[in-house]
């Protein structure tokens, strides 16, 4: 019985150690430190800004003041509110606040990817010409400098860039924080940390700035659950990195109950399949053939919900092991037991680092406690995703969070240490 579980359980075992070391190893690239980068300080991009918002009255007011303010000329960016199948006073609230509204009714084509799509078409047909598309969600804030930091980045010939996720809400309930912390992780030890070594971040929905001529190229018809990533997949097979601009920095509301935490994984995480299914052969094909690391890379990205799926499995069948042998244990025999402790201890001290440096809360810290349930939840989460990956029905996530950027704390690091700032317009 033995021979017949090592035929899947030995497989899977150097699967582990592949994802496990390599996941460890990337780490160490984004929580010590960032490459050079001069900054490009003069504007010259112009910018058209879309926020795909269904109803949001409660938040879309706020972003909308929020952009009017940011440090970069006013000629050189305008501000779209596609208001998608809204049933509230989202479109009359972006208007009162000076954005172009477009209003969208499709109750065949829902959700924000289809949204986009539509509203990059009637781009093109303006006599007004943009450089680059930057899109935002409704319920976000934004840091002054954005557009500035993009600016340098496409002045330097990068094309398709995500900037910093942070969050706008991490001490509301210890599900945002929980969150938030999650987010600040992945944003040191992972988009940092690949864009240090020239690998290709993704996209992640909001506070993503895109080239016009990649639009014009190669259209966007990005419209699953997660079309963040499903456009991303689609310009790596081009050719065409995700980079990352770390201090490009957008404040998301983060969900305030599991409940709505879990719908918004399990979005994610159907999202995520479906894309892994159509994008994985592709790039591996082409990676193969161009012999192309970042697009073999992107094959790691996408394969992580499964790498979870086996994990798990594997934990359980050690658990039973321990009690009838059924298979051949070879994890210690190509690892030795010191590393595995050492990459145990790592899994909790990221975090940690991470923390420290952003200089967060004291609530923050306390709700570092519950992280491990949070990233364990994960594990139910993928199953159920994967069960429905073909289910393409948008959840909305409802948002509520209605503060100006000045009651956002920034930890803008100087002298005297994190300070507060003040929202106002310096450029004109």
């Amino acid at each position: 019985m033995t021979a017949y579980f090592d035929l899947i359980m030995i497989p899977l075992q150097l699967l582990l150690v592949f994802f496990t070391i390599y996941y460890f190893v990337i780490s160490f690239f984004g929580i010590f430190g960032r490459k050079p980068d001069v900054k490009i300080k003069t504007p010259e991009k112009n910018f058209a800004i879309i926020v795909a918002a269904h109803n949001e009255e409660n938040v879309i007011g706020q972003l909308v003041e929020n952009l009017h303010l940011l440090n970069y000329p006013d000629k050189l960016y305008e501000i779209f509110v596609v208001a998608d199948n809204c049933l509230d006073n989202t479109a009359a609230i972006a208007r009162q606040g000076g954005a172009k509204v477009y209003e969208r009714t499709n109750q065949l084509e829902k959700g924000k990817g289809f949204a986009m799509e539509w509203m990059f078409n009637h781009l093109f047909r303006m006599e007004q010409k943009f450089d680059a598309v930057v899109v935002f969600d409704a319920d976000n804030l934004v840091h002054p400098d954005f557009l500035m930091e993009m600016n340098s980045r496409l002045c330097k010939g990068e094309r398709l860039i995500q900037g910093y996720l942070d969050s706008k809400n991490p001490n509301d309930t210890w599900v945002s924080g929980v969150f938030s912390i999650s987010f600040w992780v992945v944003n040191h030890i992972w988009h940092l940390a690949k864009y240090n070594i020239g690998l290709s971040s993704v996209l992640g929905g909001t506070g993503m700035c895109i080239s016009m001529d990649i639009l014009r190229k190669y259209g966007w018809g990005a419209t699953c659950l997660t079309e963040d990533m499903e456009f991303t997949m689609k310009a790596l097979l081009e050719g065409i990195p995700t980079t990352w601009a770390h201090d490009a920095i957008v404040y998301d509301e983060k969900p305030l109950t599991f409940m709505q935490s879990w719908n918004q994984r399990k979005r994610w995480s159907q999202g995520h399949f479906d894309v892994a299914g159509r994008y994985i052969g592709k790039l591996f094909k082409e990676g193969i053939k161009q012999r192309n690391i970042v697009m073999l890379d992107g094959i790691v990205h996408l394969f992580q919900p499964y790498f979870l799926i086996c994990s798990s499995f594997f934990v359980i069948s050690s658990y039973l092991f321990s009690i009838y042998p059924f298979y051949t244990n070879i994890l210690y025999s190509v690892i030795p037991f010191e590393v595995w402790t050492i990459i145990g201890v790592g899994q909790y001290i990221f975090p940690v680092i991470v923390l420290a440096k952003i200089r967060a809360s004291f609530k923050s810290w306390l709700y570092l406690i519950l992280y491990p349930l949070f990233i364990y939840s994960w594990v139910p989460i993928t199953i159920i995703g994967y069960l429905h990956r073909h289910d393409h029905e948008w959840s909305h996530t409802l948002h509520t969070r209605g503060i100006s950027f000045n009651e956002v704390l920034i930890p803008e690091t100087t002298d005297l240490g994190p300070k507060q700032v003040i929202f106002t317009k310096d450029l004109k």
